[in-house]
């Protein structure tokens, strides 16, 4: 029984009740998302009847809300007005409504108008939910609580991937899928308004919105963070943009010598993500013992494996896809042990009253890390395969760099906790 209880406290970390219900919430969010995510395009194009052109670029305006709703959301987190919970729930409507429109899309426009509001609720999401895990978890444990909403968001994404297959494959309804994302919205208005008590706490003097942002960006270890949360993002857009590609067009895999099929390139995904979903929680145990800046260098070390294996994967001239395997598990292992580090030092940095504004930042650097990054290796893609070849050893080799900026960061930091501890 004692083994049986130690075995439980040990997968299920001891969180704040809040912190499972937004938990639960995102998983059933994520489901929603995952209906959508690798459809919309192919149901744009294929059954509306636009062109590709149309579709990519209604989908980019998404972006461009979305970085505006980065700006909006993080000062309504702070806003006492606003809040933590207003905020989750403004996004929530906003997403449900963009669903809503997406699903009656039949022409060019009425896409815009969807992927725009799309953009401002998830735009508007990301620095609330990060703050609200920050305003109700301490110390050690706020890891784990973000691993915790991580692994909820991956599960749920996953599902719904999966589920969205077999309901494209058995009745073809595409609008049918962001209907169930509407659902799933209102679902977690639902969880938030029932369940979520509003955790922003203003400081002696609240700050006005414009001078909340001037104190964030004055902050030189939040712009430090800023260069390398950048690099991070870059790396991992490679994996979503870049390596499927490479994947299908530069590996020399049997006699024919052509890369490997969509089926291959999908378990390997596949692969890479229930890795990322078994190892999270153990992943971030290990690294609760070293500083923020040492477990993202640790987490580096492996983008930098993970880059030289893609390396070899392409240069070999047999196994090819157990090189391709084995990278994608690094990349898990990188992943999982970002993000929460991440998210972790960012509630470090942050003054508690302006929780939303740095989580914006940290939000708007993912935008900036893939505008980067895709561009970055398609340029790549274009060239010689040489180029194309020598493009992830680069990658690797850039992890110098990024370890180099890590530990000066964590160096002030130990400077600037010892002048705080000494006064």
């Amino acid at each position: 029984m004692k083994f049986f209880r130690q075995l439980t406290h040990f997968w299920i970390p001891q969180l704040n009740p809040q912190v499972w219900i937004l938990a639960i919430g995102r998983f059933l969010s994520g489901i929603g998302t995952g209906f959508t995510l690798f459809y919309a395009p192919i149901f744009f194009v294929n059954q509306v009847g636009l062109s590709a052109i149309q579709v990519g670029f209604a989908l980019g305006s998404g972006a461009i809300s979305k970085a505006l709703g980065h700006i909006v959301g993080g000062s309504f987190c702070d806003s006492q007005f606003w809040g933590r919970r207003r905020t989750l729930l403004l996004s929530a409507a906003i997403s449900a409504v963009a669903s809503l429109v997406l699903a009656a899309t039949s022409n060019f426009s009425t896409l815009v108008v969807g992927n725009l509001l799309m953009g401002l609720g998830l735009g508007l999401y990301w620095p609330a939910t990060e703050a609200v895990v920050a305003d109700l978890t301490q110390g050690e444990q706020l890891k784990e609580a973000y691993a915790i909403t991580r692994l909820a968001d991956s599960l749920g994404l996953g599902l719904g991937i999966v589920f969205a297959g077999v309901l494209i494959g058995t009745t073809g309804a595409y609008r049918a899928l962001f209907v169930i994302d509407a659902i799933s919205f209102v679902v977690f208005f639902g969880v938030v308004y029932a369940a979520i008590a509003e955790t922003y706490k203003p400081g002696k003097r609240e700050q006005q919105a414009l001078t909340s942002w001037a104190i964030a960006l004055r902050d030189r270890y939040l712009l430090i963070f800023c260069l390398v949360n950048i690099i991070f993002t870059t790396y991992i857009s490679q994996t979503q943009s870049t390596m499927p590609l490479y994947f299908s067009n530069f590996i020399p895999v049997g006699e024919s010598g052509k890369g490997f099929s969509p089926t291959t390139i999908s378990a390997l995904f596949t692969w890479h993500l229930v890795l990322a979903i078994v190892l999270q929680l153990p992943v971030v145990r290990i690294l609760k013992r070293f500083t923020h800046p040492y477990a993202l260098c640790i987490s580096a070390l492996f983008w930098g494996l993970g880059f030289s294996l893609i390396w070899f994967t392409g240069v070999a001239e047999s196994n090819q896809l157990l090189w391709a395997i084995l990278a994608m598990g690094v990349f898990a292992i990188a992943t999982v042990s970002y993000m929460p580090s991440a998210s972790s030092l960012i509630t470090d940095l942050a003054p508690e009253s302006q929780r939303g504004v740095y989580f914006s930042i940290n939000s708007l650097c993912w935008a900036a890390g893939y505008f980067i990054g895709p561009p970055l290796g398609g340029w790549a893609l274009d060239q010689p395969p040489v180029v194309a070849h020598s493009f992830w050893l680069g990658l690797a080799l850039s992890v110098a760099i990024t370890i180099a900026i890590l530990q000066y960061l964590n160096r002030i930091l130990n400077a600037k906790n010892a002048e705080s501890n000494a006064k």
